[in-house]
């Protein structure tokens, strides 16, 4: 619900402004700057705040941390900015030393002009020099500056994102200002981009920040493995090339988080939990799916081959993506976590696929899907089913993609189910059967406890004596 009255009223709501006020009484020198002026402009609510202070940064984000019970610690020391964390409210407040010595020297160091406004934190008129409020009543998004870009060339990505969250235009001169420096987009720490990118990506319309980031350059620096999908030409069963492909896979899962009961029917309810987890860089599961989504076929420029009958190929691309996304992972100092989640989702997503054409499954079939994608059963399995979505080409045929989201809605079932409750219970632990059959433990012990417990998922061993008679036959190649 949008907040009533003026935008400084709307400001004045924000617990975090109110904790402020309390605080600092009616201090002067000290302003709300950045995004929560702009949010109330645009009649949104308010939750985090960034100040501008002429003083002492710290002072005043331990006063207020006094004030909130919360915890003041410093993030920039080159910049003297602090945050203040309170340890029972969902919002934060980022505290900076003014820069240049005025506010409107600092709003003129400021990225855009939506972003260079201030509003004092004891009351009175909005400090706006660079006519903020007028380009947000445009729907404009520009540069404060003609050094903006210069300056931080990560506000490229982050002019991307912006634009792409409000639903605003680009100013044309700020396009051909942000094209100059599109070449040092890359140049920022990797984890000030992939916090860029991750908003990107979770953000309400994560094709246009992408088709964004494209526009002003700033692709071909920061993800040029993106960039060379374009024009990528695939099969027949492809409606676009690779590049297309991919934007449509993204926009479909981003469908399928709207709707999951559309395609996923009971287990809807339980997938929506499982994509509101945390996942890892500040991204749920969803997001991680997301990012996924972007980069699933990653490996197929450097796999594509055309066949004697002039079929396209793109054999191996799972792996190569892969190995890819580990190296954009190490550069842009994603975690361990993430890039194993983003590699798994690669290395995964033509699995369901292949095992279309083998139904019914059987339980051992379940089984080595359920082991090979674990713990992301759930996740690669929906990344399928919008991969397949994504496919229409002119010999798609809409019977392989029914069949396709059945398999797949079986398959999620079976990873909820798994995910709750595990693999069965060993008949027989590991220092048994080593007694048992007089071995030592190693590689031979591990093969036949993994054949037991398949063979026990899908019903074929039922007791200790059965799991061991199985050990015995495949140590003595009888099987």
């Amino acid at each position: 619900m949008t907040p009533p009255g003026s935008a400084e009223e709307r400001v004045g709501m924000a617990p975090a402004v109110r904790a402020a006020k309390r605080a600092l009484a009616d201090r002067k020198g000290v302003w709300i700057v950045g995004g929560a002026v702009r949010d109330a402009l645009l009649g949104r609510e308010v939750t985090d705040v960034d100040l501008a202070v002429d003083g002492d940064a710290d002072e005043v984000a331990r006063a207020v941390a006094r004030g909130a019970d919360g915890h003041p610690f410093e993030l920039s020391g080159e910049f003297a900015t602090w945050r203040v964390q309170p340890r029972e409210q969902p919002w934060h407040m980022d505290v900076a030393a003014l820069r240049g010595g005025s506010i409107e020297a600092d709003l003129a160091a400021r990225d855009f002009t939506i972003d260079a406004i201030a509003l004092p934190l004891a009351g009175g008129e909005l400090v706006d020099p660079h006519h903020g409020a007028a380009d947000l009543e445009r729907r404009l998004l520009r540069a404060v500056g003609e050094r903006s870009f210069a300056d931080d060339p990560l506000r490229i990505i982050r002019a991307s994102r912006i634009a792409a969250a409000l639903g605003l235009d680009v100013d044309p001169g700020t396009v051909e200002l942000a094209r100059r420096s599109a070449a040092h987009a890359a140049d920022p720490a990797g984890e000030r981009q992939l916090a860029e990118l991750r908003r990107i990506v979770v953000g309400p319309d994560p094709l246009r920040g992408v088709k964004l980031m494209h526009e002003l350059g700033a692709t071909a620096a920061v993800l040029p493995e993106l960039e060379a999908l374009r024009g990528v030409e695939q099969n027949p069963y492809h409606h676009l090339d690779v590049h297309g492909h991919t934007m449509e896979v993204v926009e479909r899962v981003v469908g399928l988080e709207a709707d999951l009961g559309a395609v996923l029917e009971e287990s809807a309810g339980e997938v929506e939990s499982l994509l509101a987890e945390p996942l890892a860089d500040e991204l749920t599961r969803a997001g991680g799916l997301r990012l996924a989504a972007l980069f699933h076929d990653l490996g197929k420029p450097e796999t594509r081959s055309v066949a004697e009958n002039g079929r396209i190929l793109f054999i191996g691309h799972d792996e190569a993506g892969a190995r890819i996304i580990r190296a954009i992972c190490a550069r842009l100092r994603a975690s361990r976590r993430l890039t194993s989640y983003l590699e798994s989702l690669t290395l995964n997503h033509l699995r369901l696929g292949f095992l279309v054409h083998e139904r019914p499954l059987s339980r051992r079939q379940i089984y080595d899907y359920l082991v090979a994608t674990e713990p992301e059963t759930v996740d690669v399995t929906l990344l399928t089913v919008a991969d397949r979505l994504a496919t229409q080409g002119p010999r798609t045929r809409s019977e392989a993609i029914d069949s396709h989201l059945e398999l797949a809605r079986e398959m999620i079932a079976a990873g909820i189910a798994w995910r709750r409750t595990g693999p069965p219970a060993p008949l027989v632990r590991g220092d048994e059967l080593a007694a048992e059959l007089g071995i030592e433990p190693g590689p031979e012990l591990g093969r036949a406890l993994g054949e037991i417990e398949a063979a026990q998922f899908a019903g074929e061993v039922t007791s200790r004596d059965d799991a061991i008679a199985l050990a015995r036959r495949l140590l003595s190649g009888v099987e």
